[in-house]
């Protein structure tokens, strides 16, 4: 990256204070930051290093009041951690998508189509009758099964395996080593203690701007599609089952594991390492605390819940402030205890 003050101010919508021919190279931490830097100051208690940053620029809010002198250049924005982040991505995007072409050795099947700007890493597979869009990035060891449609700027980081049928709509990432597609976990018991496996004839469905974690795990269907509905962001080591629908912008943290045909409202926050039980429903707008259980329905939207069973997490903090005095009140039940017996032993209570 390359870039001006000035251009990367237009960008950001911001105003410069200072000098706008100066030449950007990275960004930083602004502790850390060095010349050719960028870097952004929107919490107060880092406000000390702006007075000794080296970076080239900062990015600041637009109410912020200097109390020393200063040597860097500033870009005066509304928000500035917002328009660093912006920042950010489209840094990302320039390190991502400068990739294109079909590297060797790679394979691809007979009435597959691939869409202009395409890479193609190395030891990849790419089967028949696919149809994979403009910008796509495949990077080496993945593989992408028959009859797979990709859309539009999507990346496939190494080592991703996509099965057969499975559809991934505009600008989704999917990161190393995630399965999409896997079969769900459909065992019926048999009368002599067997399992017999129910075959599972469905798809997934990711729609527009869906992130996809490193070895996280979506199972197909048994009919029909799991789906994750546009802007959903699943983290690493996250296990979706089959049949399993998860809302629009809903957000899962690692290890958490969903089971098969639930269905999770839009704009959820489910944090790490939760369970949630099979065939129940969750309203939009969910929150759930780490290593909850949501063992049945969530009706009501907006709420926070927590603990195994998961329920409101005002009451679950008021039960873990109780539980935590458990020994204390152990203690005081017993020697109240102790105390009845010898009222009773004197003959004072009956």
């Amino acid at each position: 990256m390359k870039f001006t003050v000035k251009q990367i101010a237009h960008l950001l919508n911001g105003e410069v204070q200072g000098d706008d021919s100066l030449i950007i190279k990275s960004l930083s931490k602004i502790e850390e930051g060095s010349q050719g830097d960028i870097s952004f100051l929107a919490n107060a208690k880092y406000e000390s290093f702006l007075y000794t940053t080296h970076a080239t620029a900062v990015i600041v809010n637009k109410d912020f009041e200097p109390k020393k002198e200063f040597s860097t250049t500033l870009i005066v924005v509304e928000n500035a951690y917002v328009a660093f982040t912006q920042l950010l991505e489209e840094y990302q995007k320039i390190l991502n998508f400068s990739k294109k072409g079909i590297e060797q050795p790679a394979f691809l099947g007979e009435n597959t189509t691939l869409g202009e700007g395409i890479y193609q890493g190395a030891f990849s597979y790419i089967g028949k009758n696919c149809k994979i869009g403009e910008n796509v990035k495949i990077y080496p060891h993945a593989y992408i099964g028959d009859n797979v449609i990709i859309g539009d700027n999507t990346i496939l980081y190494a080592g991703v395996k996509i099965y057969e049928n499975c559809v991934i709509g505009n600008f989704c990432v999917i990161h190393s080593g995630a399965v999409i597609g896997s079969d769900g976990f459909g065992f019926a018991p048999q009368a002599d203690g067997t399992y017999k496996t129910i075959p599972q004839l469905g798809n997934v469905i990711l729609e527009d701007n869906v992130s996809i974690g490193s070895n996280a795990t979506i199972d197909c269907a048994t009919m029909g599609s799991t789906i994750i509905r546009q802007g959903a962001k699943i983290d690493n080591l996250v296990q979706i089952a089959h049949n399993v629908e998860i809302g629009e912008n809903t957000v899962i943290a690692a290890q958490t594991g969903v089971a098969g045909s639930t269905k999770i409202g839009k704009n959820c926050v489910i944090a790490g390492q939760v369970g949630v039980n099979g065939h129940i429903t969750v309203a939009d707008g969910t929150k759930v605390g780490g290593q909850a259980g949501v063992t049945k329905s969530v009706k009501k939207a907006g709420i926070a819940i927590n603990g195994t069973p998961a329920f409101d997490l005002n009451d679950y903090l008021r039960a873990m402030a109780v539980f935590r005095k458990l020994p204390a009140l152990e203690k005081q039940v017993k020697a109240l205890e102790e105390q009845i017996e010898d009222l009773i032993n004197q003959g004072v209570l009956a």
